[in-house]
This record gives structure tokens, C-alpha cells and sequence, in this order.
């Protein structure tokens, strides 16, 4: 290992960071704070967005660009092409930092890096490997979540663990929320082991593949509510998939069929009633039946429209409202 210390005591290493999406953002912001030595950034191609189909650059890309050090960015569309290898060869970087890149490495970039190709996966390894981590443990209605940092190999999420950091669930905790915190926790625990790998040599923990679980990419139909579920399991799936893709029912409304958004959820333990069926709808609270106890809808946005509370909803709403 080289000898060469910054004055804080450790190896000012060349890091080379991957990631994309707005939690990838975050951490790279913070790192770049903490003075770590982003030499190069890899980031997923822009792509065309909204009504104009312009390209638009990723959050990373974003990030990158405002450091005041100008870092050089690459948005290749394969990272593990042949041809692309030598591009990051040339950086001779000790660590490859990934954060929800968006694309599994071939086996000759995780060997690149001179230290270790390491990845923050925003889960409690082994359990919720794969895409959609956050939104699935929510949805599952878990307590405690956390974040991985580990080695990559080329089996999803399966390397050796570094640094575990725990976070607690509350009962109406949305992805947003939790992901805007093992955002916080993530950032810094990335930061403390980029440290100890500065030092010298960083223990690790194997992971147990009996205890693995999947947490494969939500969709717009995982969203859909399914009102002979328990009122707790819908509660859980609306949170679970908000902000995006977002929980959602049909309703008919004056004999027209719409598609309505469920943003802020709660669950009435003490009442019940045929699945579906509207329990209160009397200006103040929407409530609804579900397959056990019931569910009050207290924010929504119905299609074409903006995102209401539920009384705002019914105050602005004359005629029946039924939930398909």
C-alpha cells in the first residue's frame, strides 16, 4: 500500500464513483464535502424526459458538474464494454464507490480498482438484495431497516458486508422518508469506511445466503390496491410506494371510471364493512372498507387533478363515489 497521508493521518486514495439516481446524488454530494478524492464519476446516460423529450442529465451528472473541481463524467451505455476499460484504467484508482448505479459489473471492473470495488445498499444485508430494497421492506411492513456497505462480487448485493448501520420504521414511515434517512446514514457510513480503507485493512463479514431475500424493482401495477386485503397490508404498500410509483384504485365518479392516486394513508381498527365499501364520506373523512378493519384515505389526487386532502376531495365533490 502506498505512504502517502494527507494531514489528516490517512492515504489520500483515487476514488472513482458510480451512481445515478437522487440518492446517488446525495452521497456523492456529501463525500465531495468530506474533501474525498472523486477523481472520475461514471453515470447512466442522459435520457428524454417530459412532453419536449429533451435529455436530461442525471442527478449525479448534476452534482458532478457544480463541484468546483469540474470532475470529469462518463455516461456510457454499457460500463462493462471491453472499450470502455481503458478509460477508466487510465485513473489508476485504489476505490470504485457505486451507488445505485443501475447496471451489474463484469468481473474486469470489479478486479480494476487497486483496494476494492465496494457498493452502499440501502438494506440490512442479506435480506432485500436487488433493485427496490427500501420500497419492499415497507411494504413488507418491517420495523428496521439499515444500510450495507460491501465488496461487490458479481452475484447480486452477495459480497462480503464491511459496515452495517440500523434505522427504525415508524408505522407511517413513507420510501421518501426512510430513503431521505439511509440517505443521512448511508453518506456517513460510506465516508467512515473510505476512511478505514485509508488506514489499512478493513475486516469483513460474510453473509449468510440462507437469509437472503429478494427486492425485486416495483412497477405501477405493484401500486394497485386490492380493497379485500387487510386495511394494515394497504396502509403498508401505499407508504411503501410513496413517492413513486405511488399507490393507486379506480373510483367511479358521476357513471366515469378514474384512476385515484392514495398518498397519506391510516388505518381505522374499529370499523369494518363489505370490501370496498365507502364507511364515511361525510365532507370530514373518506373511509373505507377493506377485507379487515378499515382504511381513511387523508391525502389524494385524483386523475387530472392536484394532490387534495380527502375533505377537500368530498367538500368540492357532489354525487356517490364508489371504489372499484
Amino acid at each position: 500500500m502506498r505512504k502517502f497521508f494527507s494531514l489528516h493521518g490517512w492515504m489520500i486514495m483515487k476514488v472513482i464513483y458510480f451512481g445515478t439516481p437522487d440518492i446517488a446524488a446525495h452521497v456523492l454530494h456529501f463525500l465531495l464535502e468530506h474533501h474525498v478524492n472523486v477523481v472520475a464519476v461514471v453515470t447512466k446516460p442522459d435520457r428524454p424526459k417530459g412532453r419536449s423529450g429533451d435529455p436530461v442529465p442525471t442527478p449525479v451528472k448534476l452534482v458532478a458538474q457544480a463541484h468546483s473541481l469540474a470532475l470529469p463524467v462518463y455516461q456510457p451505455e454499457l460500463v462493462s464494454a471491453i472499450e470502455f476499460a481503458p478509460t477508466l484504467e487510465q485513473y489508476q484508482a485504489d476505490l470504485f464507490v457505486v451507488v445505485a448505479y443501475g447496471e451489474i459489473m463484469k468481473q474486469h471492473l470489479l478486479d480494476m480498482p487497486k483496494i476494492a470495488c465496494i457498493n452502499l445498499h440501502a438494506s440490512l444485508l442479506p435480506k432485500y438484495r436487488g433493485a427496490a430494497p427500501i420500497q419492499r421492506c415497507i411494504v413488507n411492513g418491517e420495523k428496521e431497516s439499515g444500510v450495507t456497505i460491501m465488496h461487490m462480487v458479481k452475484k447480486m448485493d452477495a459480497g462480503d458486508m464491511i459496515k452495517t448501520v440500523k434505522v427504525s420504521i415508524g408505522p407511517n414511515t413513507t420510501a421518501g422518508e426512510l430513503t431521505d434517512e439511509l440517505d443521512r446514514v448511508g453518506s456517513q457510513a460510506l465516508l467512515d469506511v473510505i476512511q478505514e480503507f485509508s488506514r489499512g485493512a478493513v475486516p469483513t463479514i460474510p453473509q449468510d445466503p440462507t437469509q437472503a431475500t429478494m427486492a425485486p424493482k416495483i412497477e405501477l401495477e405493484d401500486g394497485e390496491v386490492k380493497w379485500a386485503a387487510p386495511a394494515q397490508q394497504i396502509h403498508n404498500l401505499v407508504r411503501g410506494v410513496t413517492p413513486h410509483p405511488g399507490g393507486w384504485c379506480f373510483v367511479t365518479l358521476r357513471e366515469q371510471k378514474k384512476r385515484m392516486k392514495l398518498l397519506i394513508t391510516r388505518v381505522v381498527p374499529e370499523m369494518a364493512g363489505e370490501p370496498g365499501h365507502v364507511l364515511s364520506a361525510d365532507k370530514h373523512r373518506l373511509i373505507i372498507a377493506c377485507g379487515e378493519q378499515a382504511l381513511e384515505i387523508v391525502q389524494l389526487q385524483l386523475e387530472g387533478k392536484k394532490m387534495m386532502a380527502a375533505d377537500e376531495f368530498l367538500r368540492g365533490f357532489v354525487g356517490t363515489v364508489a371504489f372499484c
